[in-house]
């Protein structure tokens, strides 16, 4: 569903503009959208973390993936999908804790919020990260 593109009943993409897929506003355009749509959906209850996810997708695309290039929301039954997906093939990394690092928490945040998350390397130049939130 992730690769092929099939869409449900609760499924919205985002397109991410080339020129604007690394300014640092595309991650607030990313948590509006993230609202309107669970909104759209009557699905507020986990906003708030999905929101809190896509920002750090979002981030982690800009900085290591060569940019943002679409956002997709995927509901189904008792789970919300929050697939970002960047222009490197790069794997994503955890990194060490470290409190006085300024960075590196990003992963950790996902994976505490997340049931579970992981990334796609299909063909072609893009890489898909995806996270798992239960409703």
């Amino acid at each position: 569903m992730l690769v092929e593109g099939r869409a449900g009943a609760c499924d919205a993409v985002f397109p991410f503009h080339r020129g604007t897929a690394l300014e640092p506003s595309c991650v607030a355009t990313a948590r509006r959208f993230v609202d309107q749509t669970l909104s759209s959906w009557g699905n507020l209850e986990h906003a708030f973390d999905a929101q809190l996810v896509v920002s750090e997708l979002v981030t982690n695309a800009m900085r290591h993936g060569g940019g943002a290039a679409q956002l997709r929301l995927l509901s189904h039954e008792a789970e919300l999908a929050c697939v970002v997906t960047d222009y490197s093939h790069s794997v994503p990394v955890t990194a060490a804790p470290d409190v006085f690092s300024e960075y590196g928490r990003g992963l950790r945040l996902v994976d505490a919020l997340c049931t579970a998350w992981g990334w796609l390397s299909p063909e072609g130049t893009r890489k898909i990260v995806w996270a798992i939130i239960t409703t």
